[in-house]
């Protein structure tokens, strides 16, 4: 299905691991050329390789996307014309909430609703000139049934989500999307830490927490971070500007409601 993004320019921020490479790599198997983003950067330097080997064109910009510097260094690659925004972050340690002291609750803020925010006051006008932009954001699926020890995470995407609905009607005139994808339990290297969390929480062996957790997911397994990158292109396809300001869970049903 081609997606008509041969030739757009696509920012994917947090992208040399996990869900945002996944994002990334489908993107660019689109025909999107993609800016790739981390910190570490012997990591962002092997998943570009490994993008390139498979007939990619990316760029890497190196460092903590919740600096302004790095902020601007991935519009510069971009060369200011900025088509497709991935808006993704690592989320805070899980921990208990009364174990967050004032200074850990205005990091998970800033990381996970105020970089993000200005990540989009900076591309967003571009893409109304252009009459063509698609931000996707990264949330979880805490979003919509919170989870014990990522109640910091929960919040601060929770505020992102309430901050950019809004402003998807204000841009959607223009063949703008604002959309969210709310991951549940994929296979990634964030899953290790849950597993290890909830662990330590119910006193049993990781290997038994990883087994309870895949248990209620009535797909009984974990998901792929593939199909989650494959739904992240589909949000940003030429074809897809009538969706916009939406949520999509992708948990394996493991959420229980109808809404």
């Amino acid at each position: 299905m081609d997606l008509g993004l041969t030739g757009r320019t696509a920012i994917v921020c947090a992208s040399s691991h996990g869900l945002g490479r996944a994002c990334a790599a489908a993107l660019a198997q689109a025909g999107s050329r993609v800016v790739l983003n981390g910190r570490d950067a012997a990591a962002l330097g092997a998943t570009a390789s490994e993008l390139r080997d498979a007939g990619a064109n990316v760029l890497t910009v190196v460092g903590d996307v919740g600096e302004e510097c790095v902020q601007q260094a991935l519009i510069d690659a971009a060369d200011g014309r900025v088509d497709i925004l991935v808006n993704n972050n690592g989320g805070p340690p899980l921990r208990d909430f009364r174990a967050l002291d004032g200074a850990a609750i205005h990091a998970g803020v800033d990381a996970n609703m105020v970089t993000p925010i200005r990540l989009v006051q900076k591309v967003i006008d571009g893409m109304i000139e252009r009459r063509f932009g698609r931000v996707v954001c990264i949330t979880s699926g805490s979003v919509k049934a919170p989870v014990p020890g990522l109640d910091l995470s929960s919040g601060a995407r929770v505020g992102l989500t309430g901050f950019l609905a809004g402003v998807a009607r204000q841009v959607a005139h223009a063949n703008v999307t604002i959309n969210f994808l709310l991951p549940g339990l994929f296979e990634t290297r964030r899953l290790a830490g849950v597993h290890a969390f909830n662990a330590q929480t119910n006193g049993v062996s990781v290997e038994e927490a990883a087994a309870s957790a895949r248990a209620r997911i009535p797909a009984k397994r974990f998901g792929d971070p593939q199909e989650f990158g494959d739904a992240c292109a589909f949000l940003c396809a030429a074809s897809s500007g009538f969706i916009t300001g939406q949520s999509l869970l992708i948990d394996g049903g493991a959420y229980p409601g109808v809404l």
